[in-house]
């Protein structure tokens, strides 16, 4: 199966949604052992998070890092760029292994020769907002991107608790998409687990990532499972 042939898909149309356990939360003393049980299980996609200490307040890993769970990575990496002027970098995450790009709105001047930047380099492109940024933002460019990303917690730190309001975002945005007649996927990012999964996928949501959550629970390949089912 081509690693890109969710794109043209929502969640509609899937069974389940497709799971991005975020390396942020990962051993990094143990990251060999953390990549291989992630290539081992139901997980869909690699979620790296790439903070500058500017746009947010913390600092994680660079392109040599990327470089290196690309060499072990069986499923693609899902790159979320919390950075400041990030069409300066394209290129580089493409050459460290990137598959999917994520911008975010807040951080972007010219949103959209950002987004076709990342299209022509080889990558598919996502555009993330908020959680005081409006779906209504995207309403010129939806056409135009793979995904969307939903923060719901305030970037920057993992282990937040879920902001309950992003459930009413993800529906306007999927009726956006709907209206657009376009298969953009809805990402959602921050305190997913368990208890809202199956809400934020009635509520439009194809891809939910998860860190802590997963990293931390007795049994991550299980807990990976239980987030794909719904109930």
């Amino acid at each position: 199966m081509n690693k890109f042939s969710i794109f043209g898909q929502n969640s509609k149309s899937m069974n389940k949604p497709l799971i991005a356990p975020s390396l942020l939360s990962a051993n990094f003393l143990e990251l060999n052992t953390e990549i291989k049980m992630i290539n081992d299980s139901e997980a869909n996609w690699f979620h790296l998070d790439i903070m500058d200490g500017k746009f947010v307040p913390n600092i994680t890993f660079g392109f040599p890092i990327i470089k290196q769970i690309n060499t072990m990575a069986q499923k693609p990496l899902d790159v979320h760029l919390m950075i400041e002027q990030p069409e300066r970098y394209i290129n580089d995450f493409y050459d460290a292994g990137a598959d999917i790009l994520t911008v975010h709105y807040e951080a972007v001047t010219h949103l959209h020769r950002t987004i076709y930047a990342i299209k022509e380099a080889g990558m598919k492109a996502g555009i993330a907002l908020n959680p005081h940024t409006p779906v209504e933002c995207l309403q010129d460019i939806i056409r135009d991107v793979d995904l969307v990303l939903i923060m719901s917690v305030n970037p920057g730190f993992g282990g937040q608790k879920f902001i309950r309001q992003s459930l009413s975002k993800i529906a306007r945005l999927k009726e956006m998409i709907v209206d657009a007649q376009t298969t953009t996927l809805i990402e959602v990012d921050g305190g997913v687990d368990t208890t809202n999964a199956t809400d934020l996928v009635l509520a439009g949501a194809d891809v939910l990532v998860s860190g802590s959550f997963i990293f931390k629970s007795e049994n991550p390949q299980q807990t990976i499972i239980e987030l794909k089912t719904l109930k």
